[in-house]
């Protein structure tokens, strides 16, 4: 019994010694967050991961998560095992929860739900008992689908202005302009505007002409959130052949004119040239012998000949210029027929541009009276954050009074937790010393009965040994009497027929010591 007591003693010892080292053993597990940015998007349910690795059980521990650009820093606190509300920051109250199941497995990641601008930042886990950090980054962006409107015509070329315009993102966007194949196209500076909601509104314009399929992309991407939207918009070929035909007919006339003129000149330079040269020959006439009439003769025969001559090209010349104009007069009644159609093209297009320039002014009154709607709604909310924020000091000092009590409370239980610790370290000791001292006393008092157990059994040795030997000798005088009286009996068997009673009595008592 006495070695089952001392048994039990050593385990309830070993076990309470287990138990005093599993903190110092709990140290070699590690804080672990994310070593790369969150990203997520305005309103979106986000998790901000950070757990003990190799797992271990926190669930009774304190646990803190903050920021350090806020005021008060707190954006979750779990202490003996619940949610210190009135703690936390009120812009996310209501937003952050454990996930107390897993608390046991050593997982204290953040949900947050909700997600705003102004959640973006650097988050620190902590824990405070066992004096280990980890801190994770925020990233937060918002998006939006873009839009795209026509802009207006280029009357110099056939070419279209595009318009691009896409609010409500962040951080600040690029934009981009894309052709059915994927190709960057030129397009003016991006005009950028910040709101005070922080959001950017980006707008860009681009002139393009006439292309394949005539189907253009209007892409807004961000590449440190790595997001994307895009918007297509197909340019009817209407649009673009109205200023192609009237370039086109314009070409045209002008070249027909030029044609025309240079055809007038040529003519009038060849009569020019008849002309000098007929009254150069009229002066050699003139100039010769008046008197030499056959001379003359064939001088006028000549000069008949050559005035028919004249009167002919002049004829041909004539009758050349008449038909080409009646021929440029049937083009320039083709071409008027051409450009009335085109005015009519042009009247239908103009109609359907002012159809569309009313729809988008009508939308523009609508943007514009919603824009007035939600400046007034800012302005109620600018007026309720102004009384928030006035409740929201009040509030912080409240809570800075009521962080410091805690904090002064958490040291009180620190130190007593130390005191205690220490208390139950000399508990140990006092402990470890009575067990030495206890197995001491029982070892002593153990070999003490061991020694007079041997002495003992060493008597009762000797004294068996004794009686053995005493019982030997008996037996040995007991069979020299036997043998004594059988021998005596054999003697007397020849002389007595019957034995006394005294041999009879010597006989029973031989049995009795031989039995």
């Amino acid at each position: 019994m006495d070695q089952l007591c001392i048994h039990s003693t050593i385990v309830t010892i070993s076990v309470l010694d287990v138990h005093l080292l599993l903190p110092f053993c709990r140290g070699q597990s590690r804080l672990i967050g994310s070593p790369q940015p969150v990203v997520a998007k305005v309103g979106d349910d986000i998790i901000l991961p950070c757990h003990l690795e190799p797992a271990v059980d926190i669930a009774t521990k304190m646990l803190e998560w903050t920021r350090s650009d806020l005021k008060p820093t707190y954006v979750y606190i779990w202490y003996a095992g619940q949610d210190y509300v009135n703690m936390k920051n009120l812009s996310y109250k209501g937003r952050t929860s454990l996930f107390t199941d897993e608390l046991k497995r050593g997982n204290i990641s953040l949900k947050l739900s909700n997600v705003k601008l102004a959640d973006e930042g650097k988050y620190r886990c902590y824990i405070p008992d066992r004096n280990e950090e980890s801190f994770i980054d925020l990233v937060v962006g918002a998006v939006s689908l873009p839009g795209i409107s026509l802009a207006g015509l280029d009357k110099s070329s056939s070419e279209v202005v595009l318009q691009c315009e896409s609010k409500g993102w962040y951080p600040e966007p690029e934009v981009l302009w894309l052709d059915v194949e994927g190709n960057v196209l030129s397009a003016g500076p991006t005009e950028t505007v910040r709101g005070p909601d922080d959001l950017y509104t980006v707008s860009s314009s681009v002139t393009v002409d006439k292309r394949h399929g005539n189907i253009f992309t209007c892409r807004v991407q961000q590449n440190n959130i790595n997001q994307t939207r895009e918007t297509h918009i197909h340019v009817p070929d209407d649009f673009f052949k109205l200023q192609s035909r009237s370039s086109a007919t314009t070409v045209g006339l002008v070249f027909s004119l030029v044609v025309c003129i240079m055809l007038i000149l040529l003519l009038l330079l060849l009569l020019w040239k008849k002309n000098m040269s007929k009254r150069n020959q009229m002066d050699e006439v003139e100039s010769k012998d008046q008197n030499n009439d056959n001379a003359e003769t064939e001088l006028l025969t000549k000069d008949k000949k050559e005035t028919k001559q004249m009167e002919r090209s002049q004829a041909v010349a004539a009758w050349s210029f008449s038909s080409l104009l009646n021929q440029l007069f049937g083009e320039k009644t083709e071409l008027e027929g051409e450009v009335k159609n085109l005015e009519n093209k042009n009247t239908e297009l103009e109609g359907k541009l002012t159809k569309t320039t009313n729809k988008l002014q009508e939308e523009k009154k609508k943007r514009q009276e919603e824009v007035k709607t939600l400046k007034n709604q800012l302005k109620e909310l600018r007026e309720k954050k102004e009384s928030v924020d006035k409740k929201l000091m009040e509030t912080s000092e409240e809570l800075k009074q009521t962080q410091d009590k805690l904090r002064v409370k958490t040291e009180e239980f620190n130190k007593q937790l130390q005191d205690e610790k220490q208390s139950g370290k000399k508990r140990e000791d006092n402990l470890q010393k009575e067990l030495e001292d206890e197995e001491k006393k029982w070892e002593n008092q153990l070999h003490d009965e061991k020694q007079r157990g041997k002495k003992t059994e060493d008597a009762l040795k000797k004294e068996l040994e004794d009686k053995n030997k005493k019982i030997s000798d008996d037996k040995n005088e007991l069979g020299e009497e036997e043998k004594k009286q059988e021998k005596d009996l054999t003697n007397n068997n020849t002389q007595l027929e019957e034995p006394t009673s005294s041999e009879r009595t010597s006989v029973a008592t031989m049995s009795r010591i031989s039995t």
